[in-house]
Parts: C-alpha cells; sequence; structure tokens
C-alpha cells in the first residue's frame, strides 16, 4: 500500500503486515528488512520499509497496574489515547507527553518523546523502567537501566532500529483532576520570550507559540503557556463535583486537502497577528481541560490536509543553551525573509540530555516548525541546516523526512556509535526504515 509519514509529503509503496501474535512477528523479522509502525504519527520515513513494514496496533493490550508506583505494563500497540481514557479518571496521567494522544506506546519509546515538561522531568524514556525487545534472531530480551543496558539506552529514542518492542513497564504520576492552571504570558520579542522561560523554569510545563514572521524590533514575539496539574479547589465550583471529566471539545475535521495557495506569507502574517492579539488580550490565569491544553490540534481530525496535496515537512532542531539566543534569531530572520509561511512555529525549553543514546532532546532551545513542501522550503532547510550546524544544533528524527547523512553526523557524533552497535549487534539487515537506509544508520 502507499505509505507516508504524517507530513504527507512522498508517499512510497510499501509492504504492510499486522501480525497478533509473536510467531507471526517472527517470522516476518527472519525476513529482514524490518521496521514497526504504529499510528503513522511520525512525520517522515522513520516508520516505512518497502518490503517489511510492521503494524503494531494488533499487540494493543493493557496487562497489568500497580497502583503504589503507578507502573503500567501495556504492549507496544496500545494508544495513548487508551492510556489516557481508562486511567484519567481514577487519577493517573502520564509523566511524559507528546503534542498528539494518537501515539502508541511503542512510538513514544522509539522516538523517546518529550513534552512541555522536559525542563524538569526529562523525555518519555526517564519513566520506562524495563522494555521487552524482539532481536534479530526473533528472542525476545527484557531490557532496563539494570539488564542489557546498553541496548536498552539505544532503544530509547532508536527509532525501531534495536528490533521490536513488545512490551514494556512505564510509570504514571498521580493527578487530583484532568484540569490545567495555566498561565500565558506575552512578550514583545525573542529577548524577552528567552527571559521569560529562564524566570518560570519552575513551572511544571511550559511551551510557546512564537510568530516566526515576526521582524525588526518585534522578531520572536511570542505566546508563552504555563501549566500545572489543578487541584479540587482550584476548579471553578460547577466542575468540582465531576474533576476528571473537563468539557468535551467539539471534533472538526479537514474533510478535503486545502489548496496551494490558501497558505501563503499574506494569509500567515494575517493569522499570526490575529493570534498573537487574542492571545495577548487574554493574558493571565485560567483554568482549562487537560485536552485542551496538551492536545489543541488533536481536535481537528486530518489537520495535516491543511498543507495541501503535496504535503508537509516539519524543522524540528535543538540548540544549546550557550547558543541558543544567537541562534534562534539568525533561523528567524532566515525564515522571515524567505518569505515562507509557517503558522504553527512552537518553541520550548529542554533540560538535559536523558538516558537514550539517540534521544533528541539536550539542554537549550528547541523550536519546531512546519513547512509546505515545496523547491522553495527545500532551499530554505538548507539555509537553516547551515545556521543549525553553526551553532551546535542537532535534529529531531520523529519529525526528519529529508536530512542527508552528512548533515546528520556534522551535528550528532552519536550516529555513527549508534551505527556501529547496530552492525556489531547484526541489526543493520533485519531492522531498517526508509530513514535509516537514508542517513546510513
Amino acid at each position: 500500500m502507499k505509505l507516508s509519514g504524517w507530513g504527507r509529503h512522498n508517499p512510497q509503496d510499501c509492504r504492510v503486515t499486522k501480525p497478533r501474535d509473536e510467531e507471526t512477528l517472527r517470522a516476518r523479522v527472519a525476513e529482514g528488512g524490518l521496521i514497526a509502525r504504529g499510528n503513522g504519527r511520525s512525520y517522515g520515513d522513520s516508520a516505512m520499509s518497502g518490503g517489511n513494514t510492521v503494524d503494531m496496533r494488533g499487540f494493543d493490550r493493557m496487562l497489568g497496574f500497580e497502583p503504589e508506583s503507578g507502573q503500567l505494563v501495556a504492549e507496544a500497540g496500545v494508544m495513548l489515547d487508551d492510556i489516557i481514557t481508562t486511567f484519567l479518571p481514577r487519577g493517573w496521567f502520564p509523566w511524559v507527553t507528546p503534542g498528539t494522544r494518537f501515539v502508541t506506546l511503542g512510538g513514544m519509546i522509539a522516538a523517546d518523546v518529550h513534552g512541555k515538561n522536559h525542563h524538569l522531568h526529562g523525555s518519555f524514556g526517564a519513566f520506562v523502567d524495563w522494555i521487552d525487545l524482539m532481536g534479530a534472531d526473533g528472542q525476545v530480551r527484557r531490557c532496563g537501566p539494570l539488564d542489557n543496558s546498553d541496548l536498552f539506552a539505544a532503544t530509547l529514542g532508536g527509532m525501531g532500529l534495536t528490533g521490536v518492542v513488545l512490551r514494556a513497564a512505564f510509570r504514571l504520576r498521580r493527578v487530583e483532576t484532568g484540569f490545567i492552571r495555566q498561565e500565558t504570558i506575552p512578550t514583545a520579542n525573542l529577548t524577552e520570550t528567552l527571559a521569560a522561560f529562564e524566570a518560570h523554569q519552575q513551572s511544571t510545563y511550559s511551551v510557546a507559540w512564537i510568530d516566526c514572521l515576526a521582524t525588526g524590533d518585534s522578531l520572536g514575539r511570542s505566546l508563552i503557556t504555563l501549566g500545572e496539574h489543578a487541584t479540587v479547589g482550584d476548579l471553578p465550583q460547577h466542575h468540582r463535583a465531576a474533576p476528571f471529566a473537563p468539557p468535551a471539545r467539539k471534533k472538526r475535521t479537514m474533510p478535503f486537502n486545502a489548496p496551494g495557495f490558501a497558505l501563503n506569507r499574506h494569509t500567515v502574517r494575517a493569522f499570526n497577528h490575529l493570534y498573537y492579539k487574542r492571545g495577548a488580550a487574554k493574558a493571565g490565569h485560567s483554568v482549562t481541560g487537560w485536552d485542551e491544553y496538551f492536545y489543541p490540534l488533536d481536535s481537528i481530525l486530518s489537520w495535516n490536509r491543511m498543507y495541501g496535496r503535496r504535503g508537509f515537512v516539519q524543522y524540528q532542531t535543538v540548540l544549546p543553551l550557550a547558543n541558543a539566543s544567537a541562534g534562534l534569531r539568525e533561523l528567524l530572520e532566515a525564515i522571515s525573509a524567505s518569505g515562507l509561511a509557517s503558522f504553527l512555529a512552537v518553541l520550548k525549553r529542554l533540560g538535559p540530555q536523558g538516558r537514550g543514546m539517540m534521544s533528541f532532546p539536550m539542554e537549550g532551545h528547541t523550536l519546531a516548525l512546519d513547512f509546505p513542501a515545496s523547491r522553495a522550503t527545500f532551499a530554505l532547510l538548507r539555509r537553516l541546516d547551515q545556521i543549525t550546524l553553526a551553532h551546535g544544533g542537532r535534529y529531531y528524527l520523529a519529525k526528519d523526512a529529508r536530512l542527508t547523512a552528512d548533515t546528520l553526523r556534522q551535528s550528532d557524533p552519536r550516529a555513527d556509535r549508534f551505527h556501529q552497535l547496530r552492525s556489531a549487534e547484526g541489526l543493520t539487515r533485519r531492522f531498517a526504515s526508509l530513514q535509516s537506509e537514508r542517513l546510513y544508520l
């Protein structure tokens, strides 16, 4: 079938199977060239193999829960949405969540996803206690911080290239309600934005929408949103009787591909102006539902169609803290000068790198931007690569659809070590994706 990442750019013919038991999966591993695929929410070709893509959503059971520690054991195909739906009414929520709840547990481990609280709590792998991994020989090994620790570290953020995650044990956190106590802070420029992140380092959650088309004294103006899990006492009186049931959001669907002319410099500049103005007018404290705070785009089903038939690419880089201000300024100036539009521009403060060998985060600031796929976009991204490399940045493989092996290695010396480990363990022929072949991983 034709497969693509969430960006819908450059779809490829792939053979896809959907095993529901370990014996069938073991037979697929023996064929070689396999990559596991969850719900297809990585943006590029990291979960695609021309000859051996394995849909893991048939492994979708929750197997056990320990209420004293909050440890949940589940199969790799379990959806984050199902975890939240099951456990939030019981007072539990994931310690770390990405920006969509429509991802699988296996995908979260493969990408070692991070959230709005990385500066305090790290990435998802920090809360994974063990993983059951099917290796190149078809055998299942339990990997954790103490057992098969090198393989465990390589699997966190390893993009499915160390084996097939079958099951994992990870921890949830106690919460009193399903609401978030939110504070919105408008900033006038990049200097104010970065200073606000540093001033609110103790806030559990922090994220900024950044106007990437603003120029001059307004370059880098943003709306920073802080968040804390609300207690029952934080809630308006009418919500206290049902603290885990925030008002349901109306779901909308993008029913067709938007025409190519719909997203341009002028429409996005107008949107950004109005969005910033509206956000600044609502600055201050409020209480909002978990769904609206963590997953704003999930309310628009198939929102990736808004970029048209050609799809889009996301550019996500992290710049080390010492170079972040200068690097972000150059990136934003290059984007604004290009005339290309990105209204989904997100800035976050990250903490130190975790235990995953190829995990994306490092201490600094990460900028994520979506651009419609076009020749002009790819020319701009090559310019952004130069800026990222000059400032010591690196890339998020879960969002990548177009990096070269050379650019990856210039930005991330860990790639060679990862490739050597895969070769030494006999993994390169058994587990491969279109991305790993492109990047020589």
